[in-house]
């Protein structure tokens, strides 16, 4: 039985990877016989990623393409792609190599067992240790919160059948938790173990800075997930340095005051006659409030949202459907 299958790939300066990984997609798919094609989304790349994506859209109609006019995330990128997407089955993979689109078989085996979608599982990565110990710590951290735990939920390698895409929408840098999302409306979810490569070319586009940020998206798709963009960026930020620096002055003083009263000859220490006390609970508050209000704002945000392209469009090639939902 022929498979339908739409491949969508984000791409940022990735050029010197793109007409290999193009070579994999269409061995595999071959191979397989499978009905399929691959979406481009140049994510305002500034080396010839778009030069080389119009190439090899030229010499094989399969190829769709879309161009942003800037660089505007991966969760806008995807949400362009999956609007090209046409198949019945839909597979998405950095264009960096990393992933593996031999591994497209092994989606199709898992989603055949019943699942909505299957995340990958870089269960061996070839990533320096600074960023595995922390994914491990915030993937353990997600399904602690949300009750979806994967090994990999930032894994950018998934398989979704058409429904999922129909009733998603991410915005901003949620596109992490996609699985998150899906699994909320009761879509099943599953992960594989998939084989990680060693990147070949360019350099990680993620630093420490998206540590923070993936804690605050947590904060939201929890929130959201449970009861009901980038505003909580800013103002979670700032609520939460001030709820934590608050917080540690507030312990220490707590300790301060009990070991006065508890070691002989220590002289008794008065919280009534240290200002800080004052400070503390002021950060204790506005931190709180900062974070409520970036909770409003979120929700705000997610409701706007669904109504509003998260991106601009600068150039197209190949046909499909218009700027809607899957």
């Amino acid at each position: 039985m022929t498979r339908g299958i739409s491949f969508v790939i984000p791409v940022l300066n990735e050029s010197p990877s793109l007409l290999q990984l193009y070579k994999e997609i269409r061995a595999v798919s071959e191979s397989h016989h499978y009905d399929y094609e691959i979406v481009f989304v140049d994510d305002g790349s500034t080396d010839d990623s778009w030069q080389v994506i119009k190439k090899l859209a030229n010499e094989d109609p399969r190829i769709k393409a879309l161009r942003f006019r800037r660089n505007f995330g991966k969760a806008a990128a995807l949400m362009a792609g999956f609007s090209r997407a046409t198949k019945p089955f839909v597979l998405t993979m950095d264009a960096d190599l990393q992933d593996d689109p031999a591994e497209t078989p092994n989606f199709l085996a898992e989603i055949d067992k019943g699942v909505d979608l299957v995340s990958g599982w870089k269960k061996v990565r070839h990533d320096p240790w600074h960023k595995v110990l922390p994914s491990r710590v915030f993937n353990w951290l997600v399904g602690a919160m949300t009750g979806v735990r994967l090994h990999d939920h930032n894994c950018g390698m998934k398989c979704y059948r058409r429904e999922v895409l129909q009733e998603i929408t991410i915005y901003g840098e949620l596109h992490r938790f996609i699985p998150v999302l899906a699994g909320a409306r009761g879509f099943r979810v599953s992960e594989i173990v998939i084989h990680h490569r060693p990147r070949q070319y360019g350099h990680s586009k993620y630093g420490v800075e998206r540590f923070i940020k993936g804690f605050l998206d947590l904060l939201t798709v929890r929130f959201l997930t449970g009861f009901g963009v980038r505003p909580q960026h800013f103002l979670g930020s700032i609520g939460l340095i001030a709820f934590l620096i608050g917080g540690l002055i507030l312990t220490f003083l707590a300790v301060e005051w009990g070991t006065s009263r508890i070691i002989p000859g220590m002289g008794v220490v008065y919280l009534r006659d240290r200002p800080i006390v004052i400070y503390s609970l002021g950060l204790l508050l506005l931190g709180a409030q900062l974070m409520s209000v970036g909770f409003l704002a979120e929700l705000l945000t997610a409701y706007h949202i669904k109504h509003e392209k998260t991106y601009s469009l600068a150039e197209e090639i190949g046909q499909g459907p218009a700027d809607a939902k899957p």
